[in-house]
């Protein structure tokens, strides 16, 4: 494919390279440890069950935030590889070069299993070497690979979370309080707990350690 777009028209390179930038925010959403972040949280408020708080907007910037704490030592290289092609001219050199570190860190992220799936479908024989891997083959397999990651550690999120509402909804069952909703009585202790464990910087210092 390099090779084809090499030999284009530099209209159509130009074209080309405008159309791949216009695919950036799905690049930054699901190629990135945003993903991560984005559902571990999402699960979190959840099983909080405190709705509107905090807004998304917050979790949003949270995890992009995060994101590029993250991944800037990626991005630094990502730079550093595209350099060269970009003073040269060639755009196209430059995104392929510039992709590389991207590609080795999802590679990083993502399970074996997933991604002989997507390799097995693509090509009669197994590449000799991760280089030889491309885009197409290495981004499904780290999205299926990152989502599984995600609702793991949204499981063991959930988890004390229920263990508090059935232990509520037992008492408010004992009392004879059938009306009253165990989520209500709950949910003050769920943040009482979450506030003594500190469950924010747990959750967080947790999510950033994660990444190989």
């Amino acid at each position: 494919m390099d090779v084809l777009l090499k030999d284009m028209n530099p209209v159509i390179q130009l074209l080309v390279v405008m159309t791949l930038f216009s695919l950036l925010p799905f690049v930054f959403t699901c190629m990135t440890s945003f993903l991560r972040f984005t559902i571990v949280f999402s699960m979190l408020k959840t099983a909080l069950g405190t709705q509107s708080v905090p807004p998304a907007i917050v979790l949003i910037g949270l995890s992009m935030i995060l994101t590029f704490y993250t991944m800037s030592p990626v991005f630094d290289q990502m730079i550093k590889a595209g350099q060269g092609a970009y003073k040269s001219g060639n755009m196209v050199e430059c995104i392929a070069q510039g992709s590389k570190p991207l590609k080795e860190f999802m590679l990083k992220q993502t399970r074996q299993d997933d991604l002989a799936f997507f390799v097995e479908k693509t090509r009669k024989q197994a590449p000799n070497n991760p280089d030889e891997l491309t885009m197409w083959e290495v981004a499904p397999a780290y999205i299926i690979s990152e989502l599984k990651t995600a609702f793991e550690i949204g499981f063991i999120i959930f988890v004390p979370f229920i263990v508090l509402d059935l232990v509520v909804a037992n008492i408010l069952l004992a009392l004879g309080m059938f009306m009253l909703s165990p989520t209500i009585i709950s949910l003050p202790f769920k943040l009482l707990i979450f506030i003594a464990v500190d469950g924010w910087s747990l959750i967080v210092k947790g999510l950033v350690e994660s990444f190989n």
